[in-house]
Formats: C-alpha cells, sequence, structure tokens
C-alpha cells in the first residue's frame, strides 16, 4: 500500500485522486496540500493547510499538481525530509537554481526526485537511445489556441485570426518551458530523458483545427531513429493539458506497489 500526498487541487491533482481512489489495494491518498479555507467535500482526501501537516500524515510518496511556484515552495522541503517526490511541473528544472536545489536535497536525504512521461510516450526509448549513441532530438507540441490563451503566445500571435496552423516559437527546450510553463512541462520532459535543455529543440504551433493535443518526438543518432505521435484529448478543467497528464502520474504511483510494473 502506497500512501500518498498531492500538493495542488486543480484539475490533474483532482482527476488524479479520482484514479486512485480506484485502486485501494494499492494506493490511498492521505491528504492534500490546497489553498483556501474550504473543508473537504464528502470523498475527497483530507484537506492539509500547509507542508508539514501534509508530511505529518506519513507519505510514502509526494506528488506535485501545483505548478512551478508551489514546486519551488515545497519541493526542497520534501526532499529534506526523505519522501520521494514525483512532479507534475517538469518545466520548472528548466530553472538551473531549483533543479540543484532539488537533487541537492534528495541526495542529502536519500529521496528521489521522479520525473513522469506525462501527456507522451517513447521517453523510455528516448533514454535508452542516450545510452546507444543519440545526436539530435526535437520536440514539437501543437495545441487549438484555447490552450494558448494566458500565455505568452498571445504576444506573438493573434490567436482568434488564425485560419490555419501557425508555428510560433522554435527554440530550445529551457528557452519554451521557462516562457511556457503551463504548456512545455513535455518539452522539459523530453530533454531530461535526452540530450538536455540547450541540445533539444522546440516547436510550439497553435492550430485552430486541433481537436487535441498532438506531442511529436523526433530522434536521431547511432543507435536509429525515433519517431513518436502522441494525439490526446484535453481535460475539460485545463485544455493546455491533456488526460494523460494525470494519468501518467497515476500509473508512476501504481507501479511502485506493484508485484509486476514498468521499470
Amino acid at each position: 500500500m502506497i500512501r500518498v500526498a498531492i500538493i495542488g487541487w486543480g484539475a490533474i491533482g483532482r482527476m488524479l485522486a479520482r484514479i486512485l481512489a480506484g485502486h485501494p489495494e494499492t494506493a490511498t491518498v492521505v491528504g492534500v496540500l490546497r489553498r483556501g479555507e474550504a473543508a473537504a467535500a464528502a470523498g475527497e482526501p483530507p484537506r492539509m493547510a500547509t507542508a508539514a501537516a501534509l508530511l505529518a500524515a506519513g507519505p510514502g510518496l509526494v506528488v506535485e499538481c501545483a505548478g512551478h511556484a508551489a514546486l519551488r515552495e515545497h519541493g526542497p522541503a520534501v526532499l529534506a525530509a526523505g519522501h520521494d517526490l514525483l512532479v507534475a511541473s517538469v518545466g520548472a528544472l528548466a530553472d538551473p537554481a531549483l533543479e540543484a536545489a532539488l537533487t541537492a536535497a534528495a541526495r542529502a536525504s536519500g529521496a528521489r526526485l521522479l520525473v513522469p512521461a506525462g501527456a507522451l510516450g517513447g521517453l523510455d526509448a528516448l533514454a535508452a537511445a542516450r545510452l546507444a549513441g543519440l545526436e539530435h532530438v526535437a520536440y514539437e507540441s501543437t495545441k487549438a489556441p484555447a490552450a494558448w490563451r494566458g500565455t505568452a503566445a498571445e504576444a506573438l500571435l493573434d490567436l482568434d485570426a488564425l485560419d490555419g496552423p501557425r508555428a510560433f516559437l522554435e527554440t530550445d527546450a529551457r528557452d519554451a518551458a521557462r516562457r511556457f510553463p503551463q504548456n512545455a512541462n513535455v518539452a522539459a520532459a523530453v530533454a531530461l530523458a535526452g540530450l538536455g535543455f540547450e541540445r533539444t529543440r522546440v516547436r510550439l504551433v497553435a492550430d485552430p483545427a486541433a481537436v487535441g493535443n498532438r506531442h511529436r518526438i523526433e530522434a536521431t543518432g547511432a543507435f536509429g531513429r525515433i519517431d513518436v505521435v502522441v494525439l490526446g484529448r484535453v481535460l475539460a478543467d485545463n485544455p493546455k493539458s491533456s488526460v494523460l497528464a494525470p494519468h501518467s502520474l497515476a500509473q508512476a504511483v501504481l507501479n511502485r506497489g506493484a508485484v509486476i510494473g514498468l521499470a
């Protein structure tokens, strides 16, 4: 039985809790760190007002689902206290200072900082290709205009006037993750699995005909070639994220308690 604590109660955190509730033999959510004063509704996990109270519930794994700022605020303390930390906001690791703080806390306590596959498949093959000889990695994200609203994309193109797909940013993964913290977590995961932030090329596209979030990895090297495309349905409560994102977190949790599971 894996005792799970969740940081954040947005669309991803709520869905993660619902998924885990369907596997009571493997995982139980012992608490949620969430904003506001409202008490937990019937059937919801206990609400915790502070990170200290959350950790006092004795979780074996803490899952961050609350965004970059929350990872900066709570991540180092969670790891320093010896709790493994699974992060949804992978793009925050594009900040070298935060990455250093998290890895230092993990090394000092023996805890682990865990990165999920998120909305994209193929990261296991990409990591293996890095060992076999990886030379080039490119990632492309295509989403409907609604997924780019409220982001820096609004300063780069007119989202209401698009009549076809439009690439509005081509850069490296570190720049993409910093400029689009709500949209480029997958780009950061690709970078961490492959050639790193500076050597991973990223292309962001807005497409009014998009019916989901389309992710593509292209990689070449001595190992051969990888070309992976995932077209994911978007979360009803958050079009910036795919349905696969919380399910990827849930799978990472359930694998830790499974008798037979993916590495």
